[in-house]
């Protein structure tokens, strides 16, 4: 950033705009960037072979010295599962709560990288000082507990970041948002507000939680078999319910899936989740029990080919089996994109003879969304009243709609900046105005590999696994440019070599004649050879099958 800037207060987002997931949100203000969630989305259909996608710190790395920390306002994995990777290369102080900092710390570990982390406790009532920025934070309800919103004072003025919140009047845990501390702040001023823009389209109050567990309750008396349930590992709200509802109804609870089990044991350590003794079982001891006396809490509620409903499903878990007659409860919404996936599970639910209790959580009563609708969100600005307005964490739609609530409760138009990643809003002597752009992007996770897989890797692979590759192999003589051996064609995913041998034979004719002309014509560099080998060949797959394989030609020199 030139020094002409170094007054003005940045507002920017590295992930979370136009999209669900990779949260990451930065405010700079001269030599001071406080950095707000770093999280992690899941690959779209055509990223193939992806694990995950984080946000591209390029800006922040390139200004590491000013980056002061990382407050995280909750646990959900789009607002924590970028850190082991993002702290690898930002080797900076993160601040959350005490079940986010668990769950944080439980990621570290796995990456080798919390002896290294400087992690720092914070609580509503926390106060920090960030450089010229100060931060202090606000209680909001989330389907996970410890959820807080953020208030940064900056010598420009305050920017709050609400967290991921809804307003739920009758909470799980009795942990109230503050309205009270809410008001206070915008009766002090706001400068801009960031808000949670994910339910901007649902009209309406989002429902409590509360009334979720009565259903899962009455699900679990009128079972006569075993009971399965899927639902986000992080609801922990909501997994507390399944305990609740399963000490009324006398059943013994078994956890399958490797997150599922890692979030109730955190949760359970640290006091956020309360299990009567003697309630939780092994996998291994379901089957020793009546099926009217067992609940299954899964992961899989988005049908995860390799999650632990999607194996039972298919009959493929290794120690619990879904039978004829059991009920199986998805506790959740397909995440946008994810709807294949479920339905496919539950078609495979069906096809054993489970009674399933799927769709939206209006109709089943078994799932409300930890977001705020409409009403929610007019609350949000009418207790922030503030001068700016930026919403986050939605789709480009759920952004629009929320700047037209904003616009239904007397912002300005001109006063609402509806942003994409790396799209900065300057802020300078109480005046706003969209700014230059700041390196953003994607980071492709595949294994090990952080970013080493981009948009060429990617294209090939698409080209892959639509029409297959061709490999040719020829060898040469380095004397006289003669043919030694080959071609040999190997086909793999573009046709079945045993039938289509007159394909194959005319394909290696053509390299054949093609490789004689150019040998002949004195035509002896390598990429001139394979260049004209692909083309040739290209050309003639082409007219015969329509389809474009990916050849790859190995010329050898002997």
């Amino acid at each position: 950033m030139s020094k002409k800037n170094v007054d003005k207060l940045l507002i920017f987002a590295l992930g979370g705009v136009g999209e669900i997931g990779k949260n990451m949100y930065c405010v700079q203000y001269a030599n001071d960037i406080v950095v707000i969630d770093s999280g992690l989305k899941f690959p779209e259909e055509d990223m193939l072979g992806i694990d995950i996608v984080i946000p591209d710190i390029g800006y922040l790395t390139e200004n590491r010295d000013k980056v002061r920390g990382i407050i995280i306002t909750h646990g959900h994995e789009d607002h924590i599962g970028g850190l082991p990777y993002v702290l690898k290369h930002l080797n900076v102080p993160v601040y959350g709560t005490k079940l986010t900092l668990g769950l944080i710390e439980a990621k570290l570990k796995e990456a080798n990288l919390l002896g290294e982390t400087k992690r720092i406790l914070i609580n509503s009532e926390s106060t920090l000082s960030l450089g010229t920025i100060t931060a202090s934070f606000f209680k909001t309800n989330h389907s996970i507990p410890d959820s807080v919103g953020v208030a940064l004072d900056t010598p420009e003025g305050v920017v709050v970041h609400t967290g991921d919140f809804k307003f739920d009047q009758t909470p799980v845990n009795e942990q109230y948002a503050d309205l009270h501390r809410m008001a206070e702040i915008g009766k002090k001023g706001v400068l801009a507000l960031l808000s949670d823009s994910t339910n901007a389209e649902r009209p309406g109050y989002t429902g409590s939680e509360k009334s979720v567990g009565v259903e899962i309750e009455e699900v679990f008396r009128k079972a006569k078999q075993r009971v399965v349930i899927a639902t986000f590992a992080s609801n922990i709200h909501r997994v507390q319910q399944v305990f609740d509802a399963a000490a009324v109804t006398n059943r013994k609870v078994t956890v399958i899936g490797r997150s599922m089990v890692n979030v109730v044991s955190i949760a359970s350590e640290l006091g956020y989740l309360h299990i009567p003794d003697g309630m939780l079982i092994e996998p291994e001891e379901v089957n020793k029990l009546a099926a009217d006396r067992v609940v299954i809490l899964s992961t899989g509620s988005q049908g995860e080919p390799m999650s632990a409903l999607t194996r039972m499903a298919r009959s493929t878990h290794r120690k619990v089996d879904i039978l004829p007659g059991d009920t199986v409860i998805i506790a959740a919404t397909p995440i946008p994109g994810n709807e294949r996936y479920v339905g496919r599970t539950v078609d495979e639910l069906f096809r054993i003879g489970a009674n399933v209790i799927y769709g939206p959580g209006s109709v089943t009563g078994v799932h409300v969304s930890g977001h705020g609708s409409q009403e929610e969100l007019k609350l949000m600005l009418n207790l922030m009243k503030p001068k700016y307005f930026i919403p986050i964490h939605g789709e480009y739609r759920m952004l629009r709609q929320h700047g037209l609530l904003a616009e239904s409760v007397g912002i300005d138009r001109d006063d609402i900046f509806i942003c994409d990643i790396g799209d900065t809003v300057e802020i300078q002597n109480g005046v706003a105005r969209k700014g230059s752009k700041v390196q953003s992007g994607n980071i492709l996770i595949d294994g090990l590999g952080v970013g080493d897989v981009g948009n060429i890797v990617l294209r090939d692979r698409k080209l892959l696994s639509q029409d297959g590759i061709l490999v040719v192999v020829v060898t040469l003589s380095k004397q006289d440019g003669k043919i030694l051996s080959g071609p040999d064609i190997i086909s793999r995913g573009f046709v079945y070599v045993r039938e289509s041998e007159g394909l194959l034979e005319e394909a290696n004719r053509i390299v054949t004649n093609t490789l004689t002309k150019l040998m002949n014509e004195n035509v002896n560099e390598w990429a001139s050879l394979k260049t004209n080998v692909k083309d040739a060949l290209g050309r003639f797959l082409y007219e015969q099958t329509r389809r474009r394989p990916m050849i790859l030609p190995i010329i050898m020199e002997v």
